[in-house]
C-alpha cells in the first residue's frame, strides 16, 4: 500500500523504517485496546546506534503516536535530537537496562491490560493449562513488586530476574516481554495476553486440566519451528500493519 509520507531528511533509512514499524505497533496496541492512557511501553533499539532506543513520548496516546514523534534515547536517559516530550521514567528504568545487557532485546514490550495483570497477582502466576500458554512453557521469568518502577536500581533486579528468559511477569503488575525483533516481540505479547485470557475465563469454570511436561515441551518446539517457517511472526504483523493503514495510515508521518 502506497501512502505519500516522505522520510525526513534528520533521520536515516534505517531509522525511519524502525520509526515507522514502531509507531506502527502503537496503533495496533490502541486497535487491541492494550493501551493504558498515556501509560506502558513499548521500544526498539535504532539500528547500527549502540545504547540508542525509541520510546513513546510521555503524554500521548498510542493513537497519537507516529514515526516522527517518537523520541530516542540513549540507556543514561538523555533525550537525542529534538522532542516536545519527555519519557516515561517508569519505562526508560528496565527498558534502558534490558537494551543496554541483553543483546537479543531488539525489543521490550510492557502493557497493563486486565487478564496478563490479574495472572500476575496470582501466587502461581501463569498456568500451563492451555493451548497459548503451553507455547511459553520454560519461557516466562518472575520479579517481586517493589512499587512503580521508576528506581534505577530496579532495572539491574528485574534484568537479573528475567534470567534471559524472553516474558518476565512482574508479579501484581503486568508482564514484560523482550524480542529480536519487534515482530516476534509482538507475537510473544500476543501468545502471553491470549494465554492469560484463557486462564482467567477457565479458572472460574472449576479445576483446570493439567498438560503433561512432555506435550508441554513439544508445544514449544513446534511453536518456535512454526513461527520460523512463516517468518518469525513477520508474516502476522504486517497483516496487522496493513489493518492499520486501512483506518489510519497517519502514524507514518
Amino acid at each position: 500500500m502506497s501512502h505519500a509520507f516522505l522520510r525526513p531528511a534528520r533521520f536515516s533509512e534505517p531509522e525511519w523504517e524502525a520509526r515507522v514499524q514502531l509507531a506502527a505497533c502503537y496503533r495496533i496496541f490502541a486497535h487491541l485496546r492494550w493501551e493504558e492512557l498515556i501509560y506502558n511501553h513499548i521500544s526498539v533499539r535504532v539500528p547500527g546506534e549502540d545504547g540508542h532506543f525509541l520510546i513513546n513520548p510521555f503524554g500521548l496516546h498510542y493513537s497519537e503516536v507516529t514515526a516522527s514523534n517518537l523520541v530516542k534515547v540513549d540507556v543514561d536517559g538523555n533525550i537525542l535530537g529534538h522532542s516536545d516530550w519527555p519519557i516515561n521514567p517508569a519505562g526508560f528504568t528496565f527498558h534502558s537496562a534490558i537494551h543496554a545487557t541483553l543483546a537479543h532485546a531488539h525489543c521490550v514490550m510492557h502493557v497493563h491490560t486486565t487478564p496478563t495483570m490479574a495472572v500476575c497477582c496470582l501466587q502461581d502466576g501463569l498456568s500451563y493449562t492451555n493451548f497459548y500458554a503451553a507455547q511459553l512453557h520454560g519461557q516466562v521469568a518472575y520479579h517481586s513488586f517493589e512499587g512503580i518502577t521508576v528506581r534505577a536500581d530496579e532495572g539491574q533486579r528485574i534484568l537479573a530476574s528475567s534470567g534471559g528468559k524472553p516474558v518476565l511477569l512482574l508479579r501484581n503488575h503486568g508482564p514484560v516481554v523482550m524480542g529480536p525483533t519487534l515482530a516476534q516481540a509482538f507475537n510473544l505479547m500476543w501468545l502471553v495476553q491470549r494465554a492469560c485470557e484463557i486462564q482467567v475465563a477457565s479458572s472460574t469454570l472449576g479445576k483446570l486440566r493439567q498438560i503433561q511436561e512432555p506435550v508441554l515441551e513439544g508445544c514449544v518446539r513446534d511453536s518456535l519451528n512454526f513461527n520460523t517457517k512463516y517468518g518469525a511472526g513477520e508474516v502476522s504483523f504486517a497483516a496487522m500493519q496493513r489493518l492499520i493503514d486501512r483506518i489510519d495510515p497517519g502514524y507514518r508521518a
